[in-house]
């Protein structure tokens, strides 16, 4: 992981200097620095669009009593998108403005959930010992419940002869 970001602090900087120079090569010098407000500034005005349409997403999930896992993960490809369109250049602009599209997101989520279930572990203990969980062919656990609701599911039963 630590080449990676090393990789990412030297070769980013490198790749959009050579594009800046290309770029400003073909258009000029003054084209290019307009260019990149330009952008910098249609990013800003699609970040706090989308970021909105997002925060409201997540409000009324929130307030129907759901979960807003899809919206929180929307912010934060907006977070990332913001900082990426405020970085100065293009290749950065570029990856930027494509979070803005819902599919590239939801490219990104199938990635995530792919690598996160890929390293999920299931860990048993019975008595502090870690067991093997054995999978389908595995022992079976076999138990017994009771339900400690009381009948109108305002909470566990309380033994009879204790005040309440």
């Amino acid at each position: 992981m630590g080449i990676l970001l090393l990789a990412a602090f030297i070769g980013v900087p490198l790749v959009e200097i050579a594009v800046f120079v290309e770029v400003g090569g073909v258009i000029g010098l003054w084209p290019t620095l307009g260019l990149v407000v330009l952008t910098a500034v249609l990013g800003a005005w699609q970040l706090r669009a989308q970021g909105l349409a997002t925060l409201m997403r997540a409000r009324n999930q929130v307030e129907r009593g759901a979960l807003p896992t899809r919206e929180l993960f929307d912010g934060a490809c907006l977070l990332v998108a913001g900082a990426l369109l405020l970085t100065p250049g293009f290749v950065t602009d570029a990856a930027g403005f494509l979070l803005f599209f819902p599919p590239v997101r939801d490219i990104l989520l199938g990635l995530l959930a792919r690598h996160v279930q890929t390293r999920m572990q299931t860990r048993v203990f019975v008595d502090g010992e870690e067991v093997s969980a054995g999978g389908p062919n595995g022992p079976v656990i076999d138990g017994e419940y009771r339900d400690v609701t009381e009948p109108d599911g305002a909470g566990p039963e309380r033994p009879r002869n204790l005040p309440k």
